[in-house]
């Protein structure tokens, strides 16, 4: 089982740093800065490759309700924010400067639980409602509250809602990503005003986006199920976007259209992010939280170092330090 776990993890990281790294050379070397097709792009070939295995039976994916489709559709609206954004984002912006960027979308998400934190403690103290002693049935709350768990909040037990509470420890990491953040700007040789705009509406999309994911009732939508949705929509939507932002009339001026590094790139781009997506899923259903998060990070710093090896990128001495 370990061995197993190891495997995920470095699959996990070996297709994030080929995805990103694919990405970025056809967008800052190539310089392909047409977001709505090349997103548009990517994620048609993740849809067909999803539904592909889907009818091979190598995926699950659920009829689910129209009430959970529907439920879902702002989190596809932001699905297509995020990879917008990153895409103009990331064709400016220097691998470890976006990634610097993008972590503050978990500050987002640690202030919104600890906003919402307060709420719950109000409601699981252990004195429980005046109108109900503790110790009291009740089926009827039971029931339409959500089972046990909201039982025991009813009849006054203490600590019920422990488990979420939002540590110092996870307090103070979100600010450190902050004033890192708050820092890049000032220390950037490279600043790109543009490429901090996009980057900074890509980070409140995945927050808001983490924050719907984890809002939705459980076993509404597996993950696969939300991501083929999220193709489905991004499809459609960037699909109808191309003309009205000008890309679907400009590409005919871009000047590898027709070479086979660009075509070969765009490929293995949409491939990528399609193993990507797969081995994340897998590493989420493998692993614990914490567990995921220490292979993200990993794979995060082993993608930004390659990157500066790579690519052309310019290093001021408070990046390095």
């Amino acid at each position: 089982m370990c061995m197993r776990r190891c495997l995920v993890g470095l699959t996990f990281c070996t297709c994030y740093l080929a995805s990103y790294l694919t990405n970025k050379y056809v967008l800052s070397v190539l310089k392909f800065t047409y977001p709505t097709l090349f997103q548009g792009w990517q994620t048609l070939i993740g849809g067909l490759l999803l539904h592909v295995s889907w009818k091979l039976g190598w995926a699950e994916i659920n009829s689910s309700s129209r009430s959970d489709v529907l439920t879902w559709l702002p989190a596809s609206v932001l699905f297509v924010g995020i990879i917008y954004a990153g895409s103009r984002a990331l064709s400016r912006l220097a691998i470890p400067v976006f990634f610097t960027l993008h972590n503050v979308a978990e500050v987002i998400i640690c202030g919104h639980q600890k906003c919402f934190q307060k709420e719950l403690e109000h409601v699981s103290s252990p004195s429980g409602p005046p109108s109900m002693k503790r110790g009291e049935k009740c089926h009827p709350l039971k029931e339409s509250l959500g089972g046990h768990l909201a039982a025991q909040v009813l009849v006054g037990a203490p600590n019920t809602f422990q488990h979420i509470k939002t540590s110092p420890a996870k307090i103070c990491s979100a600010l450190f990503l902050l004033a890192a953040a708050g820092c890049l700007p000032f220390n950037d040789s490279q600043f790109d005003p543009d490429g901090y705009f996009w980057a900074v509406i890509h980070l409140f999309c995945v927050g808001a986006y983490k924050i719907l994911q984890k809002s939705q009732k459980p076993n509404a939508l597996s993950d696969i199920d939300q991501q083929y949705l999220n193709y489905l929509f991004s499809v459609v939507l960037l699909a109808f976007a191309s003309h009205p932002t000008g890309d679907l009339l400009s590409v005919l001026d871009f000047p590898f259209l027709y070479f086979y590094r660009f075509h070969g790139s765009c490929c293995a781009s949409g491939f990528l992010g399609f193993f990507l997506m797969v081995s994340t899923v897998k590493l989420k259903s493998l692993m614990s939280p914490g567990q995921c998060a220490a292979w993200i990070f990993f794979a995060k710093v082993i993608t930004a170092g390659l990157s500066i090896l790579l690519f052309d990128m310019m290093l001021t001495r408070a990046t390095v330090g």
